[in-house]
C-alpha cells in the first residue's frame, strides 16, 4: 500500500508540481529510496546477460548442437 501511495504521489509531483506545504526534497526523496529501481534494473540486467552467456556457451561446446539440429530438422519437416 505504502509504494502505490509513493506512485500516485509521484505521479501528482510531475503533473501538477511540488504539492503545498512540502520542500522540493522533500517531494522528491521522502523514504531515502531514490535510485532503488535503477539498482534492481542494472542487478535484472546483469543477470540476463549472464545467462545469455550461460546459454551462448552451452550452444557452441557442441554437447547439445546434435540434440538441436535433429529438434529444428523434424520441426521443419512436419506438414
Amino acid at each position: 500500500m505504502k509504494h502505490t501511495l509513493l506512485t500516485l504521489h509521484n505521479a501528482w509531483v510531475l503533473a501538477h508540481g511540488t504539492p503545498p506545504g512540502l520542500n522540493e526534497a522533500d517531494a522528491l526523496d521522502r523514504d531515502g529510496e531514490a535510485g532503488m529501481a535503477t539498482a534492481e534494473y542494472a542487478i535484472g540486467t546483469l543477470a540476463a546477460a549472464a545467462f545469455a552467456g550461460l546459454l551462448l556457451a552451452i550452444m557452441r561446446s557442441g554437447s547439445l548442437t546434435g540434440v538441436l539440429q535433429g529438434i529444428i530438422e523434424s520441426a521443419l519437416s512436419v506438414g
